[in-house]
């Protein structure tokens, strides 16, 4: 199989998609003023291949910031893409969407992969897609796009979760998820006083949150924000521990990017070597598959404006296309299996 990227700055949908013939699935990636526009015109130039999108940047070798991406797969692959509706609501109404589609690809864990792009609700969609998923033990990656705007099949969804289904015919299929933080084990918490429904952390073991973290950190309200890049926090998931994100200040409280619960152990992360975690991740991949087709990956909005800031992100970028063509989605939240996470990466590699 093999994995076309275009793209163009300027949002010139023809320009972007020059070059790229009899693909089997696309993958869109727009701004906000030309989402619709970008969707209706993929759809007439390449009418019944399947196709998913969402608002985000690109990238490959470079970040497109505002305009159009497309990533396509093509030569060897079997695909099918649609959606679910109603994730706000009840996602689990339109699952046998899911299920078809599983059955049409007939694919295993060892060829196939589900590739999403959500509008929201993203844990309960997860969860939702996974408990199909699970039947074949077929991995997933994904993650928020911008704007609560998905697409499928040429047609814009809001309070949707869109995906792709991509069989590789000639080889195998393996996701990766990559942390660049470490707990500091000194600093662990029961959380309570949640908002599952706002993403609400009140207390962090019967203190405020807000007070807690800015007295280990030494921070003022107003750099709790920009703290968060360096120090969010994890919580355990057995031997895993999935990052979560200060979004926002409510009053003693922190709002997060995710759903934190009551009973929720958590514990305080610190930034790691990150140029180790890539090499040891790139080392990984190369292990695994000597020779891959192509990988596609999912980085989070704050790894990407922490490796802006540190001037990584190019050379990042550079040390990933080493492994062959890959491409990405700048996300809002990542998606790995299950699992809904913040400032991290994950992908999906093909033989």
């Amino acid at each position: 199989m093999r994995q076309f990227f275009g793209m163009s700055k300027q949002g010139n949908l023809k320009e972007a998609a020059k070059g790229l013939d009899r693909p089997q699935m696309i993958l869109l990636l727009s701004n906000n003023e030309q989402f619709e526009e970008h969707v209706q015109g993929l759809e007439a130039l390449y009418p019944g291949v399947p196709s998913i999108g969402c608002i985000g940047m690109g990238y490959d070798t470079h970040v497109v910031e505002h305009g159009v991406v497309l990533i396509a797969y093509f030569d060897g692959i079997v695909a099918a893409a649609n959606v679910l509706e109603e994730v706000s609501v009840m996602p689990v109404k339109y699952i046998e969407r899911l299920e078809q589609d599983l059955r049409k690809v007939n694919g295993s864990h060892r060829d196939t992969v589900c590739i999403d792009f959500c509008a929201g609700n993203d844990a309960c969609v997860l969860t939702t897609m996974h408990a199909a998923l699970r039947r074949q033990d077929i991995s997933l990656v994904g993650g928020t796009g911008d704007a609560g705007k998905v697409s499928a099949n040429g047609k814009v969804y809001e309070d949707a979760v869109a995906y792709a289904l991509v069989r590789n015919q000639r080889g195998r299929v393996k996701t990766y998820k990559e942390n660049i933080y470490q707990p500091m084990d000194e600093h662990r918490f029961i959380a309570s006083k949640t908002d599952k429904k706002n993403y609400v952390l009140g207390e962090l073991n019967g203190h405020s949150a807000r007070q807690v973290y800015q007295d280990i950190l030494k921070v003022t309200e107003r750099q709790i924000l920009t703290q968060t890049f360096q120090n969010p926090f994890g919580k355990l998931n057995g031997d895993d521990t999935c990052i979560i994100s200060i979004k926002e200040v409510q009053g003693n409280a922190l709002v997060c990017f995710r759903q934190v619960n009551d009973s929720d152990v958590l514990v305080l992360l610190k930034l790691a070597d990150y140029k180790e975690v890539v090499r040891d991740t790139i080392q990984k991949i190369r292990a695994d598959f000597p020779r891959p087709s192509a990988v596609f990956s999912v980085n989070c909005l704050f790894r990407y404006k922490l490796f802006t800031e540190h001037g990584y992100m190019q050379e990042y970028l550079k040390e990933m296309s080493a492994l062959g063509k890959h491409a990405g989605l700048v996300g809002y939240g990542e998606h790995y299996n299950d699992q809904f996470v913040n400032q991290s990466m994950t992908c999906v590699v093909f033989e």
